[in-house]
């Protein structure tokens, strides 16, 4: 069996973190998707989709995510049965997150990188301290081999772009 989604949005609000009886941290959030097609002369629609994060992956949602944020989920769905204040029966579809990673470019904002639960916190190369980053080097004692290649011009009719 496969129970598996991605889902890639915005959210709606805020994480909010609450902690167990026990001290595990969970934070709840909605993530609002737009549908990839739309009927012709509409506009595409939004599913606006609850996610649920446990433990590592919740403290890191709640500590660098936020209103507006672009959030890239990978989880489960999970089908809950509950009881409303009047004695309905009622269900409610949710993603229970293994994986949230930022979907927005780093410009966008100052935070880069994304929480795995099973690996921890995962930084993009650019957001290693300068003094940390490797410098480049150019190889040494390397003599420019004869090659068959020649510079095009910009202006060349049979480039097809």
């Amino acid at each position: 069996m496969l129970n598996h989604i991605v889902l890639m949005g915005r959210l709606t609000r805020d994480p909010e973190l609450r902690r167990t009886g026990s001290g595990v941290a969970v934070a709840s959030f909605t993530l609002a998707v737009d549908r990839d097609y739309a009927v012709q002369g509409a506009e595409k629609e939004t599913d606006f989709v609850d996610i649920v994060a446990w433990r590592n992956t919740a403290e890191f949602v709640s500590k660098y995510f936020t209103k507006g944020r672009m959030a890239v989920v990978s989880g489960r769905l999970q089908i809950r049965n509950w009881q409303d204040k009047e004695g309905n029966k009622r269900r409610s579809a949710e993603v229970v997150a293994d994986n949230v990673y930022f979907g927005d470019s780093k410009r966008d904002s100052a935070d880069g990188g994304s929480f795995n639960q099973s690996q921890g916190y995962a930084q993009s190369f650019n957001q290693i301290p300068q003094q940390q980053q490797p410098a480049y080097q150019a190889p040494q004692n390397v003599s420019a081999a004869p090659s068959d290649f020649s510079m095009l011009s910009d202006d060349d009719p049979d480039l097809p772009f």
